[in-house]
């Protein structure tokens, strides 16, 4: 994976070890998670033809062939339907995979790098269309913060688990925000660009590598 190739560590780690199959969910939770997905489908589907704010809860609900308390039940706001994703744990996995003896920084910016290739991968499409989203909706920005909080908190609480400091450290919680602030811009960036490999792999690879870079380096006058 290139995201993997190109990233730097702050030493010659092994590579991680293959991480085991995860175990294959019940009838009931593959019903949720279909549930889930026909509706966020649904959704992106109908903000794209007609905009997010012309689009309410009972359209949503009329599409995805499921009742509006059904969508309320998986997303209680209309914002969450947007918002709400399963990458934490993810990235949290992803991160406690890392091998032990690297660098913490090191370890959290390779999570950072290959949870997102697996994520843009998997649908770039959507990935583009959801940070568009955020960037034009101002109740989707305001309720991004939040999200994000409980991501640094995900996130914070493995670093917490790799160093020994408390979950609730300074340092923990400035790297953490600091890092998740870089990728949020690099991906703004990303659905900002008039480059011809716009909204690919190779281009958000690049931009996000830049960002990180910059909390390495410091600014350069």
């Amino acid at each position: 994976m290139r995201f993997m190739a190109s990233a730097r560590t702050d030493s010659a780690s092994p590579p991680p070890p293959a991480p085991c199959a995860a175990a294959k969910p019940g009838l009931r939770e593959r019903k949720k998670i279909q549930t889930r997905q026909a509706i966020r489908r649904a959704a992106y589907r109908l903000f794209e033809e007609q905009g997010y704010d012309a689009t309410p809860v009972d359209q949503i609900a009329e599409a995805a062939e499921v009742s509006p308390s059904t969508v309320f039940r998986y997303f209680p706001t209309k914002e969450d339907i947007v918002l709400t994703d399963e990458h934490d744990p993810v990235v949290e996995e992803t991160l406690r995979e890392r091998p032990a003896g690297e660098p913490p920084i090191a370890a959290l910016r390779q999570a950072l790098y290959s949870s997102l290739a697996r994520i843009v991968e998997a649908d770039a499409a959507e990935a583009l269309q959801r940070m568009r989203l955020i960037r034009e909706v101002p109740a989707l920005r305001a309720r991004m913060s939040e999200q994000s909080a409980n991501t640094c908190r995900v996130l914070a609480r493995a670093l917490s688990d790799r160093t020994g400091r408390p979950v609730d450290d300074l340092e923990l919680r400035i790297v953490t925000g600091a890092m998740l602030g870089a990728l949020t811009e690099a991906m703004f960036s990303w659905i900002d660009s008039d480059s011809p490999e716009q909204g690919t792999l190779t281009e958000l690879e690049a931009l996000v590598t830049r960002a990180l870079d910059v909390l390495d380096r410091g600014l350069t006058l």
